[in-house]
């Protein structure tokens, strides 16, 4: 295998805290590792400083990454948005994160939106099996959506995004082997509920929303029989948005996340850590869960019954986003939240925090994450974003 394929693994290990063993298995700690990750990196300020929360909170320009259905209620005609994650700092100073976005308003029920996420991996000398340097490459992934967004009711939109995703993660190196970039199609399915009540004396908004997203085919980087699931992934979550008076408003949000592809199964390994081959299907046995080399549906709808410790270990692949939002006349803001996994499933923990600054159709955010471990890969993540939101809805129409 050629070093800097497994040196790309390391690389997905940190960004999600995830691991692997080659030989053997941590029975233990399982967490659930697919292919392209970049697709659940968190690309604008607002919603990565709320703890990586946003299925349920106000529509933005980014709402197409958070919940696809949101867009139907943004009060605006049209507008864009760009951001920028310099990622993983603490160990590469030339990868990063680059999101684009669009929306445009139809009529009152209708919005289209356009969206896209490159990830930079920055340059890496590549050498084969016997160290012999083989060049330098700059891997990079890539993904393009188109959104459709509508409201039912006054209360209630859903909304659908279809999305190509490209990753190379072997540049030229194909010259010296058969792996090649990955590509794959998936569609994204939203739904949002907004609704103003009244809370103690006060005008408040409950919102409530639902965003399964990078729903696939798998992915494959050399021969057709190698393929790996994509990261199709369940957020759930809710808002409440309470406006103190005239000119102060705060918002708590909760989201939910939950991975909806195969969980890993405990195998059988030798007293030497090897797994055990079963020569009737020249595969792993497994002692414990399910086989990973399902179908996607399959794998989707089985996602939520195939952990090998059942429901108890079901219920720590789950993970738990918190977040907080203060606006002053709708003009500045301060964010801060909070993200919890499991220390089976990856153990990422992390406090976030934020401020932004809206001037006529100008947006400017920026965010900071802060981890327990000072040497951690995550520690000081930094976003920066801008946004342009042009003309009231009310305005356009004349009303």
């Amino acid at each position: 295998m050629i070093r800097y394929l497994a040196f790309l693994i390391f690389l997905n290990v940190p960004v999600f805290s995830q691991s692997t063993i080659l030989s053997g298995q941590d029975t233990s700690r399982r967490p659930i590792i697919t292919a392209v990750p970049f697709l659940l990196i968190s690309p604008d300020s607002r919603g990565s400083s709320m703890g990586e929360t946003g299925v349920a909170t106000s529509p933005d320009v980014n709402s197409v990454y958070w919940n696809n259905a949101k867009l139907a209620f943004i009060d605006k005609k049209y507008g864009f948005g760009m951001s920028y994650v310099p990622w993983l700092g603490k160990i590469v100073d030339d990868m990063s994160v680059s999101y684009l976005s669009g929306f445009y308003k139809l009529d009152q029920v209708q919005t289209v939106g356009l969206s896209m996420k490159y990830f930079d991996l920055g340059e890496i000398q590549l050498t084969d099996n016997q160290g012999l340097s083989l060049g330098v490459e700059n891997p990079k992934e890539l993904s393009t959506a188109f959104t459709y967004s509508r409201k039912l009711t006054n209360d209630l939109s859903i909304g659908g995004s279809a999305r190509y995703i490209w990753s190379n993660l072997t540049g030229s190196i194909s010259n010296y082997s058969d792996a090649k970039a990955g590509n794959s199609f998936s569609v994204d399915l939203g739904v949002y509920y907004n609704k103003e009540i009244s809370l103690v004396n006060r005008t408040s908004e409950l919102s409530f929303g639902s965003h399964i997203s990078n729903i696939g085919g798998k992915i494959t980087y050399g021969s057709s029989k190698s393929l790996d699931f994509i990261p199709v992934n369940l957020r759930v979550g809710t808002s409440l948005k309470t406006f103190l008076d005239q000119y102060n408003s705060i918002t708590l949000a909760v989201d939910l996340n939950k991975l909806m592809v195969p969980s890993p199964p405990i195998y059988e390994v030798d007293i030497n850590g090897n797994y055990v081959i079963d020569p009737t299907t020249n595969q792993a046995k497994i002692l414990k869960g399910k086989n990973p080399n399902r179908s996607v549906l399959s794998g989707i709808f089985s996602s939520f019954s195939d952990a090998p410790d059942g429901f108890s270990e079901e219920i720590k692949e789950i993970t738990i986003s918190t977040g907080l939002e203060y606006w002053y006349r709708e003009i500045f803001s301060f964010r801060g939240g909070y993200f919890l996994e499991n220390m089976d499933k990856g153990g990422r923990k992390f406090l976030t925090l934020g401020l932004g600054i809206k001037y006529n159709n100008l947006g400017v955010d920026f965010s900071y994450l802060s981890t327990p471990q000072n040497d951690h890969p995550l520690a000081e993540t930094m976003r920066f974003s801008l946004s342009f939101l042009f003309d009231k809805v009310d305005d356009i129409d004349g009303n």
